[in-house]
């Protein structure tokens, strides 16, 4: 097989030129990196890893716990609704994810019961 095209040269001279342009762009994309994903060195303290949500410190027992008793009411609420929409095994499913929803619910809103009684007692207390 004829190649139709030359050998290209072997070297122009242009090394060091391209060398050094690389050089400058591989420092500035190391600065680019270094700005846009510190180092764990350089993360606040606070940030856990593994974490994807979080509650703030500052939100009281009372709040959590109302809020998480109506989360499940929503959940339950969703299940139910996609138990009417499914059948067989699915249905069971989905109608035991209510229940279980449903059984939780009753224990966050016996934990708020026990919780305002103890904060009842506290400003008795007080007084």
């Amino acid at each position: 097989m004829i190649k139709v095209t030359p050998n290209p040269p072997e070297n122009s001279g242009t090394d060091s030129e391209d060398s050094l342009e690389a050089e400058k762009l591989k420092e500035a994309a190391d600065r680019a990196f270094a700005h846009y994903f510190p180092t764990t060195a350089e993360k606040p303290a606070k940030r856990r890893k593994g974490h994807l949500f979080t509650v703030s410190a500052d939100i009281d027992t009372e709040s959590l716990l109302a809020n998480a008793s109506e989360d499940l009411l929503s959940i339950s609420a969703i299940a139910a609704d996609l138990a009417d929409d499914v059948d067989g095994t699915r249905r069971s499913v989905a109608l035991a994810l209510s229940r279980m929803a449903d059984g939780v619910q009753l224990l966050v809103e016996r934990a708020l019961d026990h919780w305002e009684a103890l904060q009842m007692e506290k400003a008795q207390t007080k007084v």
